[in-house]
């Protein structure tokens, strides 16, 4: 077995060079849409400005912006019982950046996680010194994993999912993937699911736990209220509102025939349409007028007019606010095959939450909500519509949508805790050794 793991180490290693020019060229294509992508490009294979702290430092990685925000209040808990720690956040994507540095600013060092090239990852953890390696949900490289195992570097998987598309992806890798989860000091499941989808994969049982998920632990900012109020009062109290939430391409059109047939019945109705990547801002205004719709976007009018119809979100980090202000939420990437976004945001709220059929990202969380009459599911652009219909003609059933979502959200809250005193743990047994210099 250790033979048939570094052959496919060796095997996944040339892989990852030659398909690293078809990366460099994917990231310049993304560039024409986002030119964040053209800037801080080194930082992908380990070549930044290193830190100015000597001592070893605690690392956390989020993927992009959902992984980052679940993250929080670990990251913050962490700052409370460790002050003389530096700590190092990284991410992969544009968007998880910024929310990064508008969240932290400069009590983190901030960079681009390197591509899982050796010497790219040598570079980073040489120049980042840490101490212990928080990875939040499914990351799993494996030059990453094993360098950081050499080094003696704990790594502990936050809020652990893995997908059964996921597990089955690996293919002829598994024997790789389940030796990586293997080098983690452990593993924290977000459900028993993925817990025996872990243990599947490879995961030591004795380091897995079924945890729970950070998720429902997230901090939501009491002024939000009054803040959704504010907006409403300015749009027209009274108008039937709904948000369609961090959405993709492959849905909006499903979405905005959603916004035609609720029309149909509420003709003072308003979308707000909130792309999940910048780079599409401009092109969901564009469908939205190609359509016929009176659209207006937010970096241009702070509000809609009472003849706007549509009104797309072109700004970064105010979902919340606009969850807060609005009678129903769509969240995206449950219509498209992306496997869903984060529904708890809404629920958190109050707000009744309708969803599609792809929510793999949230396989026990949408289950739960379903279930507990907290979540409506759709399958279709003319679902949805009609779904949205009756729910805005019967406040009752919106008002125990909501209820039910708030009691989903403080039911299953505890898992930050748990994972809090885990971390503590591996971080002393940390201090106790060498670790990494």
């Amino acid at each position: 077995m250790k033979l048939k793991v570094r052959l496919l180490r060796i095997v996944y290693t040339m892989l990852m060079h030659l398909v690293t020019p078809v990366i460099i060229y994917r990231l310049a294509f993304r560039g024409l849409r986002n030119p964040e992508y053209f800037w801080r490009w080194r930082e992908r294979f380990g070549w930044f400005k290193t830190p100015n702290f000597a001592r070893r430092s605690i690392w956390i990685h989020a993927v992009s912006v959902g992984e980052f925000n679940a993250s929080i209040p670990l990251i913050h808990a962490l700052m409370d019982k460790f002050p003389e720690h530096p700590f190092v956040v990284t991410s992969i994507t544009p968007t998880g950046s910024e929310r990064i540095r508008k969240v932290l600013g400069d009590r983190v060092f901030h960079v681009y996680l390197p591509y899982d090239l050796p010497a790219s990852v040598r570079r980073f953890l040489d120049r980042t010194k840490p101490i212990l390696a928080v990875v939040m949900e499914t990351e799993i490289w494996p030059n990453l994993y094993l360098s950081c195992s050499g080094l003696g570097i704990p790594i502990l998987i936050a809020n652990a999912r893995l997908s059964e598309r996921s597990l089955k992806g690996y293919g002829p890798a598994i024997a790789l993937a389940g030796h990586c989860v293997r080098q983690a000091a452990w593993i924290a499941a977000q459900s028993q699911i993925d817990a025996e989808r872990f243990l599947r994969l490879g995961a030591d049982p004795k380091r897995l736990e079924l945890v729970g998920n950070i998720k429902f632990d997230m901090e939501v900012d009491p002024a939000l209220p009054a803040i959704g109020l504010a907006l409403r009062q300015s749009w027209g109290e009274q108008r039937p509102v709904w948000v369609a939430a961090s959405t993709h391409e492959a849905e909006e059109t499903a979405i905005l025939q959603a916004h035609a047939i609720l029309l149909r019945r509420f003709p003072d109705a308003l979308l707000l349409l909130v792309p999940r990547h910048p780079e599409r801002f401009k092109q969901a205004l564009s469908l939205c007028k190609s359509i016929g719709f009176n659209t207006v976007i937010r970096s241009e009018q702070s509000v809609p007019h009472p003849a706007t119809q549509c009104f797309v979100v072109d700004t970064m980090g105010e979902l919340m606010q606009f969850y807060s202000a609005s009678d129903l939420a769509f969240v995206g990437g449950s219509l498209a095959n992306i496997g869903g976004h984060n529904m708890l945001e809404p629920a958190s709220l109050g707000i009744p939450v309708l969803i599609g059929p792809h929510t793999q990202n949230f396989e026990e969380i949408a289950r739960r909500m379903i279930d507990r009459g907290a979540a409506v599911l759709v399958q279709s652009g003319s679902d949805l519509g009609m779904e949205l219909s009756r729910l805005m003609a019967d406040n009752p059933l919106r008002g125990r949508m909501g209820e039910a979502g708030k009691n989903v959200f403080a039911s299953e809250r505890g898992a930050l805790d748990r994972l809090l005193q885990q971390s503590i743990s591996l971080l002393q047994r940390a201090e106790n050794t060498k670790g990494h210099q």
